[in-house]
């Protein structure tokens, strides 16, 4: 099983950071939340930075576990372990391996093509969202 995460990173708007994977790769067009895979020898949390800094030139401070989805796609079984961060102003990204990044208002969110992993999580944040947990809060 391939082992991967991923990043929800909320606005102060609480509108989150999507990235579209490119066509031609596998899953080619879906949305996702930008990460990558987990290296032999590396934690969850340190692949997350190094393939952000990587694929958006992006670093983050603090990050949140949140609830791990394992998914079987016809090319594999994948773990993806999300983690949450928040920022104050949205950074300036470089996209190195996707071909396209948005922020999404959360009643928007529903309208893209999702990777079928990432649903789940995607589920996860809308539901912490409407029980007010994660409004209005500065850091996770």
């Amino acid at each position: 099983m391939l082992t991967v995460s991923c990043l929800i990173l909320l606005d102060s708007q609480n509108k989150f950071l999507a990235t579209q994977r490119p066509p031609g790769k596998s899953l080619g067009g879906h949305w996702e939340f930008p990460g990558g895979k987990v290296e032999e020898g590396e934690s969850p949390e340190s692949a997350l930075r190094r393939e952000l800094r990587e694929e958006l030139h992006l670093d983050v401070e603090s990050l949140r576990p949140l609830t791990s989805v394992t998914h079987s796609y016809d090319f594999g079984s994948i773990q993806l372990i999300p983690f949450l961060a928040r920022c104050e102003h949205r950074p300036v990204l470089e996209l190195v391996e996707h071909s396209a990044a948005r922020w999404v208002d959360m009643s928007n969110a529903n309208s893209l093509d999702w990777a079928p992993a990432d649903l789940p999580i995607l589920a996860e944040l809308l539901s912490l969202v409407q029980q007010n947990g994660l409004e209005n809060r500065a850091s996770p």
